[in-house]
């Protein structure tokens, strides 16, 4: 049995925890809501682009292009799939990052890929460790996303993912990350999103997508200027960019959500655990006290 300073020792390494787990806690809720604010913005601008979009290709603009002067929307044999997997940089979030790399490799197995025909972009660390240990070519990797990241903060990844595309590193893009449902919840999304056509653009609306055509309509008719390959040379790129950012906001949100909630778990554990021991400490001083007075009482008797 654990003596009277072992459990006082371990009450008070466990107050201590439960004290850093508390403050950790409410800096990611502030974080969360500071992140939820900062996003309304530009959620609202990337469902504006996307009904852009949407009705660009209900009027029919993709059917004529040719795709050797768009290459987004260029169809190609597929020799290599791209995923760019979004993780955080560190632990203390609960399942969040296991979530992600446990649906991307039952992504991999439906889609028979492998480090022979599929490449990492990993926006976070734990992503990318882990497919660099597993024998994948990580050909992006970007650490120390902030707690808000800016369009400038992920520009380059933007770009680079788009340039490597365009040198046919990757023939397809799939995009895998953790959405943010609410405090409590997130679950897996999985958006292939290279090679653009019609019918992934439909796709892509989101499921509010009637909700963004009932508050922004545009017309289905459009007079182009100068021309069409050169309006949807500049849209379609703004438009992977948009889904790419808005993809890291969403996963941010939903990193700083699970580590508020596993911080609170960790904080609720150590309050049960501060109280399973405070009886133990109990019984154990009751326990001694008793075995004093055994002893006092049979010193007295024996001095009788």
């Amino acid at each position: 049995m654990a003596s009277l300073q072992d459990i006082q020792r371990r009450i008070s390494s466990t107050k201590q925890t439960r004290q850093i787990t508390s403050a950790m806690q409410m800096v990611s809720t502030a974080k969360l809501s500071q992140i939820q604010r900062s996003g309304t913005g530009y959620h609202s601008y990337a469902s504006r682009l996307e009904v852009v979009v949407e009705h660009l290709v209900s009027a029919h603009l993709l059917d004529n292009i040719d795709a050797k002067h768009i290459p987004l929307i260029g169809q190609r044999p597929i020799k290599k799939t791209g995923i760019l997997v979004i993780t955080s940089d560190r632990g203390l979030v609960g399942s969040y990052n296991a979530n992600v790399i446990k649906q991307t490799n039952a992504l991999m197995k439906k889609e028979n890929l492998n480090p022979d025909n599929a490449v990492i972009l990993a926006v976070g660390g734990n992503g990318a460790d882990f497919y660099k240990k597993r024998g994948f070519n990580v050909v992006l990797e970007h650490r120390g996303v902030s707690d808000v990241p800016t369009f400038n903060e992920v520009r380059q990844v933007l770009k680079t993912t788009i340039s490597l595309y365009d040198s046919e590193v990757f023939d397809a893009l799939h995009v895998v990350y953790n959405h943010f449902v609410n405090r409590l919840t997130s679950e897996y999304r999985d958006v292939q999103l290279l090679p653009l056509t019609a019918e992934t653009l439909e796709k892509m609306g989101g499921e509010h997508k009637d909700e963004h055509k009932a508050n922004f309509e545009v017309q289905s008719v459009y007079d182009i200027e100068p021309d069409s390959t050169a309006v949807l040379n500049v849209v379609l790129p703004q438009f992977v960019q948009s889904l790419v950012y808005e993809a890291v906001l969403d996963a941010k949100t939903a990193e700083h959500a699970a580590s508020s909630t596993a911080m609170r778990s960790a904080t609720d554990s150590a309050d049960d655990l501060i109280h399973d021991l405070g009886l133990q400490f109990n019984r154990a001083r009751q326990a001694q006290i008793t075995t004093e007075i055994t002893e006092i009482t049979g010193g007295m008797v024996a001095l009788e």
